[in-house]
């Protein structure tokens, strides 16, 4: 039996994780059975697990996947000239929880509440999801950096502040798609305008 190139080895390793995915999306972590993730691939039960060796690794895998996505959506702002202003990137990240949940095989936003809940635990987890996490949060502080240096945002504005509001509300997005409502960008904008007067009227900080 010839050789797998390593191309293949990669294309039939995504092909189960976006299949898991689909079950997941269907039906959550647990209640998804490795056997249903093996039908849904069309594959042998031996070639899946010769990429994942149980269901565990599938979830690992996926939550990895969905925080990395989340990092790169700020490689890509603080890659682009001129660097996006605050209503620009508020837009994409609407934008990209939209373009997440319009996929015809599954849905990663849902899969991103479930990786919270499995975080929660799973120590493991938990501690790999606050370091992608914080990961994030750094190249989002290095952009409200940018916003405050080119006058997107006042001469002492915090940075590391503005990042901390931006990861809330992003999502923040994802819990209002699933359980309440989703957030017209009109409204998103409107509100965090109003939120923002209103806190530079404080004269005691919040606690």
């Amino acid at each position: 039996m010839p050789r797998l190139s390593d191309e293949t080895r990669a294309q039939r390793r995504r092909h189960i994780l976006t299949s898991a995915w689909g079950c997941f999306s269907e039906n959550g972590f647990h209640a998804t059975s490795m056997d249903e993730v093996i039908a849904a691939t069309g594959m042998s039960s031996s070639a899946v697990y010769r990429y994942f060796r149980s269901k565990e690794e599938l979830i690992d895998a996926t939550a990895d996947e969905g925080i990395t996505r989340v990092q790169d959506i700020f490689v890509r702002l603080l890659a682009d000239r001129p660097t996006p202003s605050p209503a620009q990137t508020m837009k994409t990240l609407v934008d990209e929880l939209r373009s997440r949940t319009t996929h015809p095989d599954y849905d990663l936003s849902k899969l991103a509440l479930q990786t919270w809940a499995e975080a929660m635990r799973k120590p493991s987890l938990r501690d790999r999801t606050r370091e992608l996490y914080a990961g994030t949060h750094a190249h989002i502080t290095e952009l409200a950096t940018r916003w405050r240096d080119e006058g997107h945002l006042p001469p002492d504005a915090d940075p590391h502040a503005t990042a901390s509001a931006v990861f809330t509300l992003m999502h923040g997005l994802i819990v209002c798609h699933h359980l309440v409502a989703d957030v017209p960008m009109d409204e998103l904008g409107s509100g965090l305008a109003a939120l923002g007067s209103a806190f530079t009227q404080l004269e005691q900080p919040l606690l």
